[in-house]
């Protein structure tokens, strides 16, 4: 399974940028997908996520200001960010896994980075 991220750029504090992540297979397989982001020197941080049952999950530091969602019919989930921070700076990554056994293997998928960068 791939998954083709889209979406970055550089935007000022205050504005907004939406990221797409398309899946090679249906979105409906997968136990769970995820937006993921990473700075130089720390560890990668899980900011939204959405369960297959649709239920959602965001970080301290996003709540409020983005938002997961799937559009099935395309097989893609979106990551909305608004209200923009220079601390949302990063590289960000589309995350889904496969359920796990008996239901599937339990695999997992990363899409390819894309970078936010907000100026202030």
């Amino acid at each position: 399974v791939r998954l083709e991220t889209s979406g970055g750029g550089s935007v000022q504090a205050g504005g907004s940028l939406t990221l797409s992540c398309t899946a090679s297979a249906s979105i409906s397989r997968f136990n769970a997908m995820a937006w993921y982001r990473q700075v130089p020197d720390k560890q990668r941080e899980r900011v939204a996520l959405v369960m297959h049952s649709g239920k959602t999950n965001y970080s301290t530091s996003v709540q409020g200001r983005f938002t997961i969602s799937r559009d099935h019919a395309k097989d893609t989930v979106y990551l909305q960010m608004t209200s923009l921070k220079s601390e949302d700076t990063a590289v960000y990554y589309c995350y889904a896994e496969d359920p796990l056994p008996p239901v599937a293997l339990g695999y997992s998928y990363w899409g390819q980075a894309t970078q936010v960068t907000v100026s202030e």
